[in-house]
């Protein structure tokens, strides 16, 4: 008699963080390389979905040279660069403001502002600049 696997949501959800986890992670590599993309904050989403997933995959991801330079930095200083700030501003603002000239629709367009006035409140505020 063959047994039927159950797939429970805990399944669902570990196997979700994996995939956001490896997403994530591909673009931080990608951000690494190209200069109008900010890895690090993808490294942190990464950190979180490998810890919420797969001890093995946690424990990887600590291993590399990635996770030292952009992870550990943040948690222990809570904090960024200045240079790091900007940079990340001045990438999002550019596709903030790009989004606002494709967007015709008045409401969106304030959802967006509203996103990047947020976004700014709280990379001055909220992170320790170290």
């Amino acid at each position: 008699m063959v047994q039927a696997k159950v797939i429970t949501i805990k399944h669902v959800k570990k196997i979700l963080f994996v995939v956001i986890g490896l997403i994530s992670f591909s673009i931080g590599v990608a951000g690494t390389i190209l200069p109008v993309l900010p890895g690090g904050p993808f490294y942190l989403i990464a950190a979180f979905c490998f810890t919420k997933s797969s001890e093995r995959l946690d424990n990887w991801f600590k291993s590399t040279k990635a996770y030292d330079k952009y992870v550990v930095g943040f948690r222990e200083n809570r904090g960024m660069t200045l240079k790091e700030k900007i940079r990340i501003n001045l990438i999002a603002d550019f596709f903030i403001v790009l989004s606002l000239f494709l967007v015709d629709i008045l409401f969106v367009q304030l959802i967006i502002v509203a996103l990047g006035l947020y976004k700014h409140y709280y990379f001055i505020k909220k992170i320790k600049t170290i």
